[in-house]
C-alpha cells in the first residue's frame, strides 16, 4: 500500500471513530455519572496505549518521560483527561448531543485566542472572522435558532461545552513545549491523571456500579475516543506528504457525528444545529485556508 494510501486510511478511521463518540457520551452517561465514566474511560484507554507501546517496544519511553518532567505530566494529566472530559461529559450530560458536539468543534478558535498571550502569536484577519462565524454559530446552536429571544435549553450545559474549548486549546498549547513520542506523552499524562480522578470519583459520586452496559459503554470511550483513534490519527500525520489533505477529513466529522445522534439516539436534528454548524466549519476553513496559504 501506498504511504498516502494509508494515510487516508488511518485518517479515515479515526474520523469515523470520533464521529461515534458523541453517541457513545450519551449512552454511557444514561449509566454513569460524568466522573465515573472518565475513571472507566481512563482505565480503558491505559490498557490501550501501553499495548499499543509495548507493540511497538516504546513502553521504556514513557517511563522516561514520567522520571524526567514528572511536575509536567501532573499539569498535563490534571488537563487532560481529568479536567477536560469531566467538564465535557457533564456538558453532554445537560444538553442534547447535537448540540454539545457542535459546540465543541469551536475548540480550534478558542486555540488562535490563547495562543496571543501564551504563544505571542498575533490574531490575523482570517482569525477574527473565524471568531465571529464561529460564536455566531454557537449562538444559533445554543438558542435553536433564535437568536433574539436568547433561551438555551441549558445555560450551564453551554458554558460548560465552551469551557472545555478552552481546556482542550490550553492542553495542545502546553503540549508545544514537550517533543517526544506522542503516544507515550499521552499514556504517562493519563497515568499521572488516573489517582486525580480515582480520588474525585470515591470522594464525589463514588465508584461505578457495575453495569455490563455502563461498562461497555465507558470502554468504548476509552478505546476509541481517547485511544485507538489517537494513535490512528498518529499514523496519519507520520504517513502523509500533505498535511493539510489530512487534517481536512476532520471537518467530515461533525455531519456524519449527527447522523449517528439522530440514528442511535433518536435525536431530531434541527434545522438551526446545521445552520450553526456550517457557521463554525466555515469560520475554520478560513481560519486553516490563510495557514496553509
Amino acid at each position: 500500500m501506498k504511504t498516502q494510501t494509508k494515510a487516508y486510511c488511518f485518517g479515515l478511521t479515526a474520523v469515523l471513530m470520533w464521529s461515534t463518540v458523541a453517541t457513545a457520551f450519551k449512552l454511557a452517561l444514561q449509566w454513569l455519572t460524568p466522573i465515573q465514566l472518565v475513571l472507566l474511560a481512563s482505565i480503558s484507554s491505559i490498557l490501550l496505549l501501553s499495548s499499543v507501546l509495548l507493540w511497538q517496544n516504546k513502553l521504556h519511553l514513557a517511563w522516561r518521560y514520567a522520571l524526567a518532567r514528572p511536575a509536567y505530566f501532573l499539569l498535563v494529566g490534571a488537563i487532560n483527561p481529568f479536567l477536560y472530559y469531566l467538564v465535557l461529559f457533564k456538558a453532554y450530560d445537560l444538553l442534547p448531543a447535537q448540540q454539545a458536539q457542535s459546540l465543541n468543534y469551536t475548540w480550534a478558535i478558542t486555540l488562535a485566542l490563547l495562543a496571543v498571550p501564551f504563544l505571542k502569536q498575533q490574531l490575523r484577519k482570517q482569525d477574527l472572522v473565524a471568531m465571529a462565524l464561529g460564536y455566531l454559530g454557537v449562538l444559533v446552536i445554543a438558542t435553536r435558532g433564535d437568536i433574539l429571544a436568547m433561551q438555551f435549553d441549558s445555560v450551564a450545559g453551554v458554558l460548560l461545552a465552551l469551557f472545555s474549548t478552552l481546556l482542550w486549546a490550553g492542553y495542545w498549547i502546553i503540549n508545544t513545549r514537550h517533543q517526544g513520542d506522542a503516544v507515550a506523552s499521552l499514556l504517562v499524562a493519563f497515568c499521572f491523571s488516573l489517582p486525580m480522578v480515582f480520588c474525585y470519583c470515591w470522594f464525589t459520586d463514588g465508584l461505578p456500579p457495575w453495569h455490563a452496559k455502563a461498562w461497555l459503554g465507558a470502554a468504548y470511550v476509552g478505546l476509541f475516543e481517547m485511544g485507538i483513534a489517537f494513535v490512528c490519527w498518529v499514523l496519519a500525520l507520520k504517513y502523509t506528504n500533505n498535511t493539510a489533505r489530512i487534517s481536512n477529513l476532520i471537518f467530515v466529522s461533525p455531519f456524519l457525528s449527527l447522523f449517528f445522534i439522530g440514528y442511535f439516539l433518536g435525536e431530531q436534528i434541527e434545522s438551526a444545529t446545521y445552520i450553526g454548524l456550517l457557521l463554525i466549519i466555515s469560520g475554520l476553513v478560513i481560519q486553516q485556508w490563510h495557514g496553509n496559504k
